[in-house]
């Protein structure tokens, strides 16, 4: 199987190694500044990868959409318009997007999805943790947690606490981002009720888990129909 791999920072360059690792390959790279080159470009590989920008979102979409090549994307940042992009897409091509790889996070929040409901009336918190380096908060495995806690989007969000005005309203989420050092990715959710919390909390110590879980998403996403996909959709399939 041939990769077209769309970004060549740091996972760009760990996915070409994990691919290579899997006996596949990269047919091509693009890399900030090339991506104006995708509009005289043909089919040159069986999947794209992306880890870019949502700056370049217009060139990928026209390319993918031309050229009929499935697009498992882990770019993070986008816009809810910058999704419907990627939703449209997905009605030509398949096209899976996810901000974080993890099989372990694709558990947590299943997990989530179950135990928000059977906690009624607790207070909840959730906590992200990142190198340094990224560029987006809250991050989009943060987002996606609170998609599987609150999936109609009814509970109001609490971005930090600062000052007299920090007391907890009824229901909110409270969501915090943390930056520094290497940390490649720590999620914590905390459930509090009367007199007891619960706490689930995912920790990656290396992006080498990223690149496997997009590789390996790379190998299953070719075989399916037309679709937008999250990660959980592939392995355990959509909800009856």
């Amino acid at each position: 199987m041939k990769i077209l791999l769309l970004g060549y920072g740091r996972m760009g360059r760990m996915i070409e190694e994990c691919a290579e690792d899997a006996g596949m390959s990269v047919a091509l790279t693009v890399d900030e500044g090339q991506f104006a080159g995708l509009k005289n470009l043909g089919k040159v590989a069986d999947v794209a990868i992306d880890f870019s920008s949502p700056a370049v979102l217009p060139e990928i979409a026209e390319y993918i959409e031309r050229t009929a090549t499935p697009l498992v994307s882990g770019t993070t940042g986008y816009s809810a318009q910058e999704i419907l992009t990627l939703q449209a897409l997905g009605e030509k091509v398949p096209v899976l997007s996810s901000a974080n790889f993890s099989l372990g996070i694709v558990v947590l929040a299943k997990a989530l999805k179950l135990v928000s409901g059977c906690l009624p009336g607790f207070d909840i918190e959730l906590i992200e943790t990142h190198h340094n380096q990224k560029s987006d908060a809250p991050s989009g495995t943060a987002k996606r947690l609170l998609d599987a806690i609150d999936p109609e989007g009814k509970r109001p969000l609490v971005y930090g606490r600062e000052g007299r005005t920090a007391k907890r309203e009824p229901g909110e989420i409270g969501v915090h981002a943390v930056r520094g050092g290497t940390v490649a990715g720590e999620h914590s959710v905390m459930f509090f009720g009367a007199d007891e919390s619960l706490e689930f909390t995912h920790k990656a110590t290396s992006r080498r888990i990223f690149a496997e879980g997009a590789i390996n998403a790379a190998k299953i996403l070719p075989s399916q129909k037309a679709g937008y996909y999250s990660l959980e959709e592939l392995i355990f399939g959509k909800d009856d």
